[in-house]
């Protein structure tokens, strides 16, 4: 539930008993698409925000952590990642940091509602910068049969940049997707998926998550928690899967001497974000 009430937009999580608000200036945008509604507001002190039925998507001011967690962890870790196909992503911000490697030959956006990219282009045009990279692609429609239908053992990396397990994102969180993720992937391929609130989450939803890869036949799966303001409870995750293979050891060094810019990741990060908390190695049993 959202509210909007003296300047403020409030999202209100019920279920949980919390709440975020930030300032805003001014509501820029409201349109409705065949699957959702999407809003662009003008904040005081976290730049542009989009909300997607009601629910905060990214602002222009914390969007990098959300992003840089949800790509470099996963493309460092794979040996040579050159094909990258993005589940979701219609903001471009992942597409982004992708094409931020340079041993990435083609990347795929699979977004399923076009005016999420289209929006983004108007409001977050720096989310955008690489959408002309002759090494971009675009496919507006279903990323479930998108990925069904892909040929097999064709792609290096996926990242299901997803909104939450409801309306057009429930089936990105479900046993005969992730199988279909494997049989995608070539030999030591990786998937990483967003995977909510470890604090509100963990012993439902990125239980789940653990769960259903391994059914689809993933072996090492791990959650990397990070920090995002704008979301519940201000701790995120993303979880990654390997198809034969490990997830604990990257490519450091690489890492290290990245040849670009971010603001969060590092080699630092990655490895404090592989530490799992005590209460998730509960919850995951």
């Amino acid at each position: 539930m959202t509210t909007l009430s003296d300047g403020w937009f409030t999202e209100v999580f019920q279920n949980e008993g919390t709440a975020f608000s930030l300032k805003v200036k001014a509501k820029l945008h409201e349109e409705k698409s065949e699957y959702q509604f999407l809003e662009i507001y003008d904040t005081e002190t976290f730049g542009k925000l989009m909300v997607i039925d009601g629910c905060v998507m990214l602002t222009s001011r914390d969007n990098f952590l959300y992003h840089e967690m949800m790509s470099h962890p996963a493309l460092f870790t794979h040996k040579n990642p050159k094909k990258v196909v993005i589940v979701g992503g219609g903001d471009c911000g992942t597409l982004k940091e992708v094409l931020k490697h340079p041993c990435v030959e083609e990347a795929w956006q699979v977004e399923i509602d076009e005016l999420v990219t289209r929006l983004s282009e108007q409001y977050f045009p720096e989310l955008c910068t690489s959408n002309e990279d002759p090494r971009a692609n675009f496919f507006f429609g279903d990323g479930i049969k998108w990925m069904a239908d892909v040929a097999p053992e064709s792609v290096d990396v996926i990242i299901v940049d997803s909104t939450d397990p409801v309306g057009p994102a429930e089936g990105l969180f479900a046993v005969d997707f992730y199988r279909n993720c494997f049989l995608a992937l070539k030999p030591g391929g990786i998937i990483v998926q967003q995977s909510e609130s470890p604090l509100l989450h963990s012993s439902t939803i990125i239980k789940n998550v653990h769960v259903d890869m391994k059914k689809a036949g993933f072996g090492e799966v791990v959650t990397l928690p990070f920090p995002q303001p704008v979301y519940p409870t201000g701790w995120w995750s993303a979880t990654m899967a390997g198809k034969g293979a490990g997830l604990h050891c990257f490519r450091e060094e690489d890492a290290q001497e990245k040849p670009f810019v971010t603001k969060y990741y590092n080699s630092e990060i990655h490895k404090g974000a592989l530490a799992t908390p005590e209460f998730m190695k509960s919850d995951l049993r």
